[in-house]
């Protein structure tokens, strides 16, 4: 009788540790007042872990979040102009060219229509724009010379 309740607390005492363990493993630390580092990755989705080292199996049928610190262009806005950064401007919490993005031409939310694209901040259709005719900065050299269906001079 003695030694199965040994054997109980001794499971309840392990059982405790492990619980702390990978309770404070799962919990992300509130450094609120550090700025964090400009090299990251900038993923919409979460980035999730099932790396079974050190975890045990029961705890590695739950997938834990690694404490991954998310910076985002509106709270720190020099992440856009760190190197391998999408872009240089910030809209919508995401970092972004304003000068050949789509969806921000020009501006923030400034949308362009489904035949147009961006070219230096305007929307422009390439497929009858002499200036950038057939993709961006590509003109029509020759005077009298037109854009048709994204080429110029097209007989």
């Amino acid at each position: 009788m003695k030694s199965l309740q040994i054997l109980f607390l001794v499971l309840a005492i392990m059982l405790l540790a492990i619980t702390t363990t990978a309770l404070s493993a799962a919990t992300p630390s509130s450094d609120d007042d550090q700025e964090p580092s400009l090299a990251y990755q900038d993923d919409d989705d979460d980035t999730l872990t099932t790396s079974l080292r050190g975890v045990s199996r029961f705890l590695a049928s739950r997938r834990t979040r690694v404490n991954a610190v998310k910076a985002t262009c509106d709270k720190y806005p020099r992440v856009c102009r760190a190197k391998g950064s999408t872009g240089r401007d910030c809209c919508k919490k995401k970092c972004v060219n304003v000068r050949t993005d789509k969806l921000n031409c020009g501006k923030c939310g400034r949308k362009c229509k489904y035949s147009e694209i961006c070219c230096k901040g305007e929307c422009v259709n390439p497929m009858y724009n002499k200036k950038h005719c057939g993709g961006c900065n590509s003109k029509c050299g020759k005077k009298g010379s037109y854009c048709v269906y994204g080429m110029c001079s097209y007989a």
